[in-house]
C-alpha cells in the first residue's frame, strides 16, 4: 500500500514538475544511504538501554518480584 501511494504521489509530482520528480527519484537512494548510520545508531542505543534496564531489574527478578 505504501508503494502504491508513493508511486501515485510521484506521478502527480511528475505531472506538475518533471525535473523535480526526476531529481527526487535520483536523490531518494542517496538520502536512504545517508540515513543508514543513524538507523544503526538508533538500534545500538535501543540495545544499550535494554541492557541497562535488564541490569537494573536483575536484583528484583532474582528476589522474586512481581511478575
Amino acid at each position: 500500500m505504501k508503494v502504491l501511494l508513493f508511486f501515485i504521489g510521484w506521478c502527480l509530482l511528475f505531472a506538475l514538475s518533471g525535473p523535480l520528480a526526476l531529481l527526487a527519484l535520483v536523490l531518494a537512494p542517496l538520502v536512504w544511504l545517508l540515513s543508514l548510520p543513524l538507523q544503526l545508531l538508533g538500534i545500538t542505543l535501543a540495545a544499550v538501554f535494554a541492557l541497562i534496564k535488564a541490569l537494573l531489574f536483575l536484583p528484583a527478578r532474582l528476589l522474586g518480584g512481581r511478575r
